[in-house]
């Protein structure tokens, strides 16, 4: 049950932290700025901050456009899914043997 906990609080925390990089790199955009670099941005997805990269392109209307950032961001959230319904079918006590 630990395990549990600790995964919620990381996707709670990546999420957090993958959000607010989007709305960063939004406004340094605009400023002409330092820019979060993409490949930072697919790693916070990756590492669980998809859910936050979509909520943040769709709030900031940030990369919806970007190529190849876009595809890439769901190639991540589709093996993501992918993953979740493979860990619950192999923690299912009701299927059968």
């Amino acid at each position: 049950m630990e395990w549990i906990v600790a995964g919620a609080a990381w996707l709670l925390l990546i999420n957090f932290v993958t959000f607010a990089s989007f709305g960063f790199d939004k406004v340094r955009a605009r400023k002409g700025g330092r820019r979060v670099p993409e490949f930072d941005l697919l790693l916070m997805a990756l590492l669980g901050g998809s859910p936050a990269a979509f909520a943040a392109r769709w709030a900031f209307r940030h990369k919806t456009r970007k190529q190849p950032f876009s595809w890439r961001l769901s190639v991540i959230a589709a093996l993501q899914v992918g993953a979740l319904i493979g860990l619950v079918f192999a923690q299912a006590p009701f299927l059968p043997a």
